[in-house]
């Protein structure tokens, strides 16, 4: 028998696919190579009057060489041989529609980056898609074109009402670079510290999410949060009733500062993880299942009289520092009953801007440390930009008729 025959068959044909792949690509890439150069030859014959070398009564101008650019395409690059006339400038319609392709373009990647895509697969994706790989440089260079649009987005005009607002801060990393430290002479080079970033999203008259600001700011002290609801206030804040936020003293004092007409709500979410604090780990669930209790009642009395029950029962299961704070502080989390009771479960916590927050978080993540607090503002406040042009904001979150109502009631509850 012939050696040959025990051959497998698989090891006879050999198929090279990146070869193909390649004279498959500069097939497609001649192909429209010689498609748009026929296209703007035909523009420029338009424009003559007659075709190259023509005679005619009719013509305008006449040919004066051509000039190559290159044209970036999904198959690649190609050359175009761009015509030049000897009295008029050459215009194309081709061309001017690759600029706006190329803005396009350029928003998309933009777009990509603020949506939560990291540099590096930006230029993974630009490569699948236009055959070239974006550098990160090229995206830096197109970030700072929106940066600018971004702080005035930040500074812009508060237009009507928002009668609810949340307030809270996100703490992130930055890396306090030789310079930086040497100047300051407050830390080692290379130093990681954390910057502070202060959010505050509303609900407007008409019951739609707004985002309504964010700045860099100390989360912990007074200072951060007066200089941020001053930024709101002068940019035309009004209508507050009330404000729900985490139980921070520079915030509370600020508060009543900028904004002594409304409300509080301290957030029921912060005020249990507070009082698990002083409870063993056995007993979270059962006193869990007690808090929620408290906050489902109909009415701030009777939320009031099952908060004495629990506070008793927490004293019988000497939980002695979890009831005491229970009792001293439980009245800061039911200020949400002053209002429409249709509009409690969205009043009685901060989640709507925790979701915001855990955006904010996704998308910095995949910096790490930031070399300053202006590029960790920046990418913070492109993320949020981006969020409130979407559905987000477009979106009606309450119905804010009931609120209407019940200012024009004599005794101001609620119409039922």
């Amino acid at each position: 028998m012939d050696e040959r025959e025990d051959t497998p068959m698989g090891n006879v044909i050999h198929i090279d696919e990146a070869r193909i792949r390649d004279h498959l690509g500069e097939m497609v890439r001649g192909t429209v190579e010689e498609a748009l150069n026929a296209m703007l030859d035909a523009e420029a014959d338009g424009l003559c009057g007659a075709d190259r070398y023509q005679r005619s009564e009719a013509r305008k101008d006449t040919r004066a060489g051509h000039y190559e650019r290159g044209l970036q395409t999904k198959a690649g690059e190609v050359k175009l041989k761009m015509p030049k006339l000897r009295q008029k400038t050459f215009e194309t319609a081709i061309i001017e529609r690759y600029r706006r392709r190329e803005s396009s373009v350029e928003e998309a990647l933009i777009e990509m980056y603020l949506a939560g895509v990291s540099v590096r697969r930006v230029e993974d994706i630009t490569e699948a898609l236009w055959g070239t790989k974006v550098s990160p440089s090229t995206v830096s260079n197109l970030n700072k074109k929106i940066y600018a649009k971004i702080e005035a987005w930040r500074n812009a005009p508060i237009e009507g009402d928002h009668p609810y607002i949340y307030l809270d801060g996100i703490v992130m990393v930055r890396r306090i670079s030789d310079r930086t430290a040497i100047t300051r002479r407050t830390s080692w080079a290379g130093e990681v510290r954390n910057v502070s970033l202060l959010v505050a999203i509303g609900v407007t008259s008409e019951g739609f999410r707004e985002v309504l600001g964010i700045c860099e700011g100390a989360k912990e002290y007074k200072s951060g949060w007066s200089g941020f609801l001053r930024h709101l206030v002068d940019r035309g804040l009004s209508g507050v009733e009330l404000i729900v936020s985490d139980a921070c003293r520079g915030l509370i004092e600020s508060v009543a500062e900028y904004l002594p007409d409304a409300r509080w709500q301290r957030c029921i979410v912060h005020f249990y993880r507070n009082v698990f604090s002083h409870v063993p780990a056995t007993k979270v669930r059962e006193v869990a299942h007690m808090l929620k209790a408290i906050h489902a009642q109909e009415s701030r009395e009777a939320a009031t009289e099952k908060a004495e029950a629990v506070i008793a029962e927490l004293r019988r299961q000497r939980m002695g520092k979890a009831a005491d704070l229970l009792e001293e502080r439980i009245q800061e989390t039911l200020t949400f009953y002053a209002f429409p009771d249709s509009h409690w479960i969205k009043l009685r916590t901060n989640n709507p801007l925790e979701r915001l927050m855990k955006e904010i978080r996704r998308r910095t993540k995949v910096v790490g440390a930031f070399p300053d607090g202006k590029s960790c503002l920046n990418l913070a406040a492109a993320r949020l930009r981006h969020i409130a042009g979407t559905e987000w904001s477009t979106r009606r979150y309450m119905n804010m008729q009931p609120l209407h109502e019940m200012k024009l009631q004599p005794n101001g509850t609620a119409v039922a």
